[in-house]
Parts: C-alpha cells; sequence; structure tokens
C-alpha cells in the first residue's frame, strides 16, 4: 500500500491556511488531516465543519478526525462539507458499528482510532467494514506531544488485526526520527501537524517526514 504524509491544519497558521495547504498541496500532499476536538472528548476546542469546507475545492483527501462525544451525531454533517473520510473513537460511542454505518452512508470512507490505553482488540468486530485505522501514538487533544515509544509495537499488532488492505495511520508526534520506525511497523498514512506546519517552510518540512517515512 502506498505511504502518504496527511499534514494537521491544526497546527497551521489559520490566517494564512490556505496559503499554508497550497504550500504542501504544492510539495505532494495528497491527503489534509483535519482535527475536529469538542471540549468534551479531549479538553481541547478546535474547528468545526467550516474548516472543511473551506479547503474541499483542493485535490486532496479531506481526513476528517472527529475527536468529539457521540460523533455518529454529526456525521452527516462533516459529510456535506466536503470529507472524504471521516475517523471515529471507538472510546467516543457506545455504539461503534452503527458510527462506522453512518459513515459509509453519508458517502465517505470510515475509520476508527484508538487511544494509547485502547486495545487492538476493539477493532476485531469492524475491521471487514474500515477504510483506515487510526492508532493514536500520543494522548488525543494536543499538539506537539512527544511519540510513545511503545506505539510502535502497538502499530504491528493492528497491522497485523487489520490485515494488508486496510489504512494503519499514526497521529501524535510524527516527524523525521519516528517516521520511519512507524513505516517499518506497518503504517502507511503519517499524520505529521508540528513538524510540517509549525517549519518554517512547511513545503520543505512535508517533503523531508515524507522522504523519512519512505513514501513514493
Amino acid at each position: 500500500m502506498t505511504r502518504r504524509i496527511a499534514p494537521s491544519i491544526l497546527a497551521a497558521d489559520f490566517a494564512r491556511l490556505r496559503e499554508q495547504v497550497r504550500e504542501v498541496v504544492d510539495a505532494g500532499a495528497q491527503v489534509i488531516h483535519v482535527d475536529i476536538m469538542d471540549g468534551h472528548f479531549v479538553p481541547a476546542l478546535s474547528m468545526g465543519p467550516q474548516a472543511v469546507a473551506a479547503l474541499r475545492d483542493f485535490d486532496v483527501l479531506l481526513d476528517v478526525h472527529l475527536m468529539v462525544e457521540r460523533p455518529e451525531r454529526h456525521v452527516a454533517e462533516f459529510a456535506r462539507a466536503g470529507a472524504s473520510n471521516i475517523i471515529v473513537h471507538a472510546e467516543a460511542t457506545p455504539h461503534i458499528h452503527y458510527a462506522v454505518q453512518a459513515i459509509q452512508e453519508a458517502g465517505c470512507n470510515a475509520g476508527v482510532a484508538l487511544t494509547p490505553s485502547t486495545p487492538v482488540e476493539a477493532l476485531a468486530e469492524i475491521r471487514a467494514m474500515l477504510w483506515s485505522a487510526l492508532c493514536m501514538t500520543v494522548n488525543p487533544g494536543w499538539g506537539g506531544q512527544a511519540f510513545i515509544p511503545a506505539s510502535l509495537d502497538k502499530i504491528r499488532r493492528l497491522r497485523a488485526l487489520i490485515g494488508p488492505e486496510v489504512e494503519l495511520e499514526v497521529d501524535g508526534g510524527i516527524d523525521r526520527d519516528t517516521a520511519g520506525p512507524c513505516a517499518e511497523a506497518g503504517a502507511t498514512l503519517f499524520v505529521a501537524g508540528t513538524s510540517v506546519f509549525g517549519a518554517a517552510d512547511p513545503g520543505a518540512a512535508f517533503r523531508e517526514v515524507a522522504s523519512a517515512a519512505g513514501c513514493s
């Protein structure tokens, strides 16, 4: 499966959002990651569907990560805004199968995310429904955290569970030092926020992380 970097706009300068997204798209980005946080499932509060709609004219996949309680209630709105992929947390709803169905019925690719303390077996019953599985390599809710080293073993176990056809996404502390080991463990989609948009030249930083991950 092709490896790709998904720059996260959570770390972007929102006064220059489209300009910075254009820089990474011109550098080769095919996926843009949009982190949605509700101040309940995670402490922080971030953007809403308008941020997705603002980027829908770029020729990229918009990878929307809902770090919100009861995400199934918000799927349709983000699908209408232009999401390509919608990722929900297994921990955020008692009805993860229903949430995944809602994403598929809205016409989007479905993904499920696991926080660092959630075992990979949480996806065992729904793996056949997934476009992606997202392994959080930090605790969700804050940008700029350090990568959790134990995540590498979890990535390997998650890849063994979901098989070779499902995207395995990693999110948190992904940079030129951690992308390579994550790729070796089985990751194929690498969310990079601070390491890309926190750099003086986001396009150059994107290429650096992509090279470290072995992206073609």
